[in-house]
């Protein structure tokens, strides 16, 4: 198994957990660049990092942002590696374990789920904010604002409606918009 499978794994399972939003591979401000993070409900993240080496595990525990877990992203953290790798007694504290068996990924050892502290909900904006601007830069001339608006354009050429089997944007189900307003 290769780092590259396990992060599509932990993608995957990221969407099965009810992550509506998922990222891989992406750098924040802290120099932390998860190797999946996923956000359900508001606000909610949950980090998984892989691991296919003991050697990988070890170094990892030992960076600026497990040292002082405040600074980390992730309210809810994993590690996710293939069998055996890792023992939960190992974990760092509030951690979660997640093992590969074949094409599934198993909770062995679930995650706390309020480790993210104000400084982690920073990066994790930060993180956010730049993936955004990534996305934006690749859309020009448009903006981001622009090219969620797609369906106002399809309205405007198609006589002020939209065609049959699209939503209106705000109609659209919006959990996040959604639980925010409620609470």
């Amino acid at each position: 198994m290769t780092h590259a499978q396990l992060v599509d794994m932990a993608v995957k399972w990221l969407r099965s957990y009810g992550c509506g939003v998922v990222l891989s591979e992406q750098a924040c401000a802290s120099g932390e660049m998860p190797d999946a993070i996923g956000w359900k409900r508001p606000c909610h993240s949950v980090v998984v990092e892989c691991k296919i080496t003991r050697g990988d595990f070890l170094a990892d525990r030992c960076k600026p942002f497990r040292e002082k877990p405040e600074i980390g992203v992730g309210c809810e953290r994993f590690y996710l590696a293939p069998v055996g790798l890792i023992r939960p007694e190992e974990l760092l504290a509030g951690w979660g374990l997640l093992e590969s068996r074949g094409r599934k990924v198993e909770v062995v050892h679930a995650s706390e789920k309020n480790m993210r502290g104000g400084k982690g909900f920073r990066y994790e904006m930060n993180l956010l904010l730049a993936s955004l601007r990534r996305v934006e830069v690749r859309i020009e001339p448009q903006t981001i604002t622009e090219f969620l608006k797609w369906k106002n354009r399809m309205a405007e050429y198609n006589r002020g409606r939209l065609p049959k089997g699209i939503t209106a944007a705000e109609d659209e189900p919006n959990v996040y918009l959604d639980q925010l307003t409620s609470s």
